[in-house]
């Protein structure tokens, strides 16, 4: 594995440790609304966090700027494609998880992370966008991408999906978290460029926030139950 992808990791690894700060900071000073500093700091860490591992990438970042075909056609087709794909990965999941593996509630780390979005709604910052960019630099491209050299794909997707679940700490929904992750995957491999997979990530988690947060809090985990919209982004 390169250097710069093990720096990766760890930053992001770090930025997960980072996140807690607060709650241990309250023990040693008086923290007044602890929940909102807790979203700030959360930010502002994985913000920090992606910058860091863009500027690994910045030669990746600078050929394909400075490349003639960008291939932005391409770029928008397989987002597209790829935002249906994850869709019915997720669908086919879902109905496997309910009715074979007898899964029937909603996402835990879902309903967590909505729950501190209606509160806070600054937090959506990390659950659409530096979330979803950080994960997918994270578990497509470093750990995928490294894995896929070495093995095949199914493996090194699979490997990728279960390590993106245990982030999550949601295990009842392992094969849904393993579905998506082999979709993202997929989408990497073909357009060999990992923004295509971070627009679908971002463009799924934005719909589920949409979903969720045009609905009253009663009715969420009741939609949830029926299609498992499950937030693919966060902490």
């Amino acid at each position: 594995m390169p250097k710069k992808y093990m720096i990766i990791i760890l930053t992001y690894v770090l930025a997960q440790f980072a996140t807690v700060l607060p709650y241990y900071l309250t023990k040693i000073i008086d923290i007044n609304n602890l929940p909102y500093v807790t979203v700030i700091w959360n930010i502002v860490v994985f913000g920090i966090a992606v910058i860091i591992s863009l500027l690994l990438l910045k030669s990746e970042i600078r050929d394909f700027f400075q490349a003639r075909e960008k291939g932005i056609g391409q770029i928008i087709l397989w987002s597209i494609l790829g935002f249906f794909l994850v869709m019915i990965a997720q669908g086919v999941s879902s109905v496997i998880e309910r009715f074979i593996i007898g899964v029937d509630t909603a996402s835990e780390n879902t309903l967590v992370l909505m729950q501190v979005a209606r509160e806070i709604p600054v937090f959506l910052l990390i659950i659409t966008i530096l979330g979803p960019i950080l994960e997918e630099l994270v578990f497509r491209k470093a750990i995928f991408g490294s894995l896929y050299k070495r093995m095949n794909f199914f493996f090194s997707a699979i490997i990728s999906g279960v390590l993106f679940a245990v982030l999550h700490m949601d295990f009842s929904h392992l094969l849904t978290y393993i579905a998506a992750a082999t979709v993202f995957a997929f989408l990497y491999v073909e357009t060999k460029k990992i923004i295509v997979p971070i627009i679908v990530h971002m463009s799924m988690n934005t719909m589920a926030v949409i979903a969720q947060l045009s609905l009253d809090p009663e009715q969420v985990e009741q939609l949830m139950e029926q299609l498992q919209l499950i937030l693919l982004g966060g902490y």
